[in-house]
């Protein structure tokens, strides 16, 4: 009997039917609510760093990414089954590891006013993406609606985490948003789009934000 972490999409069935659908729309819909939950990742600025008592927050927080691997690794090599897992992921790695390792990397690696800004960007911005274009009467509004959004919460980071000049901020959430609607459109089976539309904005905002505007040192 193989090793499993859902309950046959039970859940996903009811939440399907709740919303007017079957099970592929309830797991669309967990899918969605899960990659919005991403966005509380900004806690972690706020936290004491020996708010957990036992370690510094950067170990737990490694600890925690380290499991989500490890159930990846798990899937992968002795056949676990987890939910939300979509077919074309079976033999990649999973979305969901990607985008922890997205989420870490911008808490640990960018500054905090740029970590804010695309991880509040993605975890928001790529759901809305996706339901825009699996619905054809919104279709038209894509890429214009998830540009203008990355680009409002992105400025949230930037000028209300960092303090930064409000033109300045407003300038690099433009950019942002730019890059994370072109990154979030292709499909490339070894790449996915949680990891790319923070990875690659937060690495060429840091860059302008050095380089060229001086808010970072």
């Amino acid at each position: 009997m193989a090793l499993r972490l859902h309950r046959h999409g039970r859940f996903r069935r009811w939440l399907g039917a709740r919303l007017g659908g079957d099970e592929a729309r309830g797991d669309r819909a967990w899918r969605r609510i899960l990659h919005g939950l991403g966005a509380a990742a900004v806690v972690y600025y706020v936290i004491p760093n020996d708010f957990f008592l036992v370690a510094p927050k950067e170990w737990i927080l490694l600890a925690a990414l380290a499991f989500i691997l490890i159930l990846e690794a798990l899937r992968h090599l002795a056949g676990l089954q987890l939910p939300t897992i979509r077919e074309y992921e079976v033999h990649r790695i999973g979305s969901y590891a990607l985008y922890s390792i997205a989420l870490v990397l911008a808490l640990l690696v960018f500054p905090e006013p740029i970590g804010a800004a695309v991880i509040l960007g993605t975890a928001i911005v790529d759901p809305v993406a996706g339901e825009l274009r699996a619905n054809p009467a919104y279709r038209s509004w894509a890429p214009a609606l998830p540009f203008a959004l990355y680009s409002v919460l992105a400025f949230a980071g930037l000028a209300g985490v960092g303090r930064w000049p409000l033109l300045d901020s407003a300038a690099l959430a433009v950019l942002a948003g730019a890059l994370a609607v072109v990154v979030e459109g292709p499909t490339i089976r070894w790449m996915d789009d949680d990891l790319a539309m923070v990875i690659v904005p937060g690495v060429a905002v840091y860059l302008t934000a050095y380089f060229a505007l001086g808010l970072v040192r």
